[in-house]
């Protein structure tokens, strides 16, 4: 089904086409461009333009260039434009204005993503729903997101990130959400903020977005809730609270039972109970977020309970699997894709309270961009009440030398410069009836430590 046609495309950016083409999707990335995308040469680390030809060959049906590339057809399906970054913004917003969508955005220091795909999961069994894929949430993912949304969609979910001050205002004004929700707030990106006020001020910058009668649903468990019930009156926005503090929608209790999180919670005076496939108290809190924004958007709430139950987490956001060795099953907690203390916290409660009765291991990489408290935020993960229920923890990283350091004797397992100089001793570190939990911010690569607890056995995800 066509996403832009060449007229559209040039009306909605003031550039100018080539060719009469129209395009099916966009994509970024030549690896995983499918014919009929147009491609969109953006400057990252490569300057995009270098990769048109390449996209043209494998079937591009038009290309986002500022200008005509070297061994690049003058006669190619083109769309020239000034600034390439600026005509994706331009066809975001367009493809946003043309759309009827009822739309959600989410932001927060710790769970948008699961939170974006909880939501989409809800949501699509209810309405024709699109999404933004993996985590792409600042200042291209966005736009791509909304300049991929096809006309017929009747939902969409945004997700919206930051590393500074500043960039989550322009971006909620792309998306100009229905409803906004921050998941919450926590000591992330330290090294650009003074305090994690000044973070919340810029998690509550999505409020900035709503559409006019739009509604914000907030934590209100967080230290900082005055800060988000400030802006939301500040903008006029209607707020709709959620926490076990909450009073619309109130998280009673959260326990793990066998491989799920069972919720009980109370939901618009209504009483809920919520099964995610995924362990943590953290994702039966964002469970319940999302479904007071589904409600916003005028979901059935029952049916979005029922939708969430088979839901499951994506690859390194909290992955079970069983890998089976000779000597009997290990159970692998994948949340290897990143780290925060908050996060990190949370991993470490989920591998003490998961049932089994084996030895409780944990491989903890590096958490990064935590500013001068860096050292004492690592230190201090020793004095959570979960590490009394896990064996050993092995550090990986420079500043989990902290960690490390902290550690009563009897539960401090190997410090290593890198995942990659961990791998080869994982077969002596694991046996049959462990339960293993890695999880580092994304730079510290403890995907490898999951590659290699893997290929240590037979694995059989669940």
């Amino acid at each position: 089904m066509t996403l832009w046609t060449a007229a559209e495309a040039a009306a909605a950016t003031g550039g100018r086409t080539q060719g009469g083409w129209a395009v099916t999707g966009l994509s970024i990335d030549t690896r995983t461009l499918e014919a009929g995308d147009m491609f969109v040469a953006l400057k990252a680390a490569r300057d995009g333009h270098d990769f048109v030809a390449q996209a043209l060959e494998k079937g591009a049906g038009a290309a986002l260039v500022s200008r005509i590339p070297e061994g690049v057809p003058a006669d190619a399906p083109l769309l020239i434009v000034d600034d390439v970054q600026a005509g994706l913004e331009a066809l975001g917003r367009a493809s946003r204005a043309r759309s009827q969508a009822k739309v959600v955005a989410v932001t927060g220091s710790v769970g948008k993503t699961s939170t974006k795909e909880m939501l989409a999961r809800m949501l699509s069994d209810q309405g024709r729903t699109h999404a933004a894929v993996a985590s792409y949430n600042n200042h291209w993912g966005v736009p791509l997101t909304l300049a991929r949304m096809p006309r017929e969609t009747e939902f969409a979910v945004i997700e919206i990130g930051m590393n500074h001050p500043g960039e989550i205002a322009p971006l909620a004004l792309q998306a100009r959400p229905h409803v906004a929700m921050v998941t919450t707030v926590a000591a992330v990106h330290l090294e650009a903020f003074e305090d994690v006020e000044g973070i919340a001020r810029e998690k509550a910058a999505i409020m900035q977005g709503l559409e006019p009668g739009g509604v914000a649903v907030l934590n209100a468990d967080i230290a900082e809730a005055q800060v988000l019930r400030d802006a939301a009156s500040d903008l006029g926005a209607a707020a709709r609270w959620f926490g076990g503090s909450a009073g619309d929608y109130t998280l009673h209790s959260a326990s793990i039972k066998g491989e799920e999180t069972v919720a009980r919670a109370t939901a618009g005076g209504r009483a809920v109970e919520l099964h995610i496939q995924s362990l943590g108290a953290h994702f039966a809190m964002n469970a319940l977020g999302a479904l007071a924004c589904a409600e916003a958007l005028g979901a059935d709430p029952a049916r979005a309970v029922e939708s969430l139950a088979l839901w499951s987490p994506v690859k390194g956001r909290g992955v079970r699997e069983t890998i089976r060795l000779d000597s009997g099953e290990v159970t692998l907690l994948d949340d290897s894709y990143n780290a925060n203390p908050t996060s990190m916290a949370a991993a470490l409660a989920v591998l003490a309270a998961t049932p089994g009765a084996g030895r409780r291991i944990a491989y903890a990489g590096d958490m990064k961009e935590l500013g001068p408290q860096e050292a004492e935020l690592h230190a201090g993960l020793a004095d959570l009440e979960a590490v009394e229920g896990i064996d050993k923890i092995h550090c990986i990283g420079p500043l989990m030398q902290a960690l490390h350091d902290a550690l009563p004797e009897g539960k401090r397992g190997g410090w290593y410069h890198s995942s990659t100089e961990a791998v080869p001793g994982l077969a002596g570190e694991i046996k049959g009836g462990d339960i293993v939990l890695a999880k580092g911010s994304l730079s510290m690569g403890l995907a490898k430590i999951v590659d290699g607890i893997r290929e240590m056995g037979h694995s059989g995800r669940k």
